[in-house]
């Protein structure tokens, strides 16, 4: 959807400001937009500065609630939340950052969870078909090989006796 006519700089702002404050954004997005709304690319840095200096746009804050949000919201893997992230453009360090507030206590339990529940939604399938569904289920929904494996082995080892 692009404007008819140029938007000033201060229009402009205005509008991301609004962007900005209804949720956290990446710097990305904000540049997105500003492409959406027709702005002059000699303008996007001088309008993204004046964003961040007045805390409407802080990629650290945009990468906390982003990686909170799709953890607790969707039960997302910490590997998917990097790699949306990393789509995001949003730096390495941030992303560690970002991925350092998932409880680790928290997570196993989501994981064990969501393992549990996947293989007994499968009941009517053989053995080996339900294990393998079940671990590309949650290698899908973003958790890591390493951490999967354990689960699904004593899930599986518990439903055969």
């Amino acid at each position: 959807m692009m404007y008819k006519k140029q938007l000033t700089k201060e229009q402009a702002l205005q509008k991301l400001k609004q962007y900005c404050a209804y949720q956290e954004r990446s710097h990305s997005e904000v540049r997105d937009k500003l492409y959406q709304l027709g702005v002059w690319k000699r303008d996007h840095d001088e309008i993204i500065g004046t964003l961040i200096e007045e805390d409407y746009l802080n990629e650290e804050r945009f990468a906390i609630a982003y990686a909170g949000g799709k953890y607790r919201m969707k039960q997302w893997g910490r590997v998917k939340i990097r790699y949306a992230l990393k789509q995001k453009e949003v730096s390495e360090y941030l992303i560690k950052k970002a991925l350092k507030q998932i409880d680790e206590d928290e997570y196993r339990i989501l994981l064990q969870k969501i393992a549990t529940e996947r293989y007994a939604s499968l009941k009517g399938e053989q053995y080996l078909v339900r294990k393998k569904k079940t671990l590309d289920y949650l290698i899908q929904r973003g958790f890591e090989h390493e951490l999967i494996h354990p689960v699904v082995e004593k899930i599986t080892a518990k439903n055969k006796e």
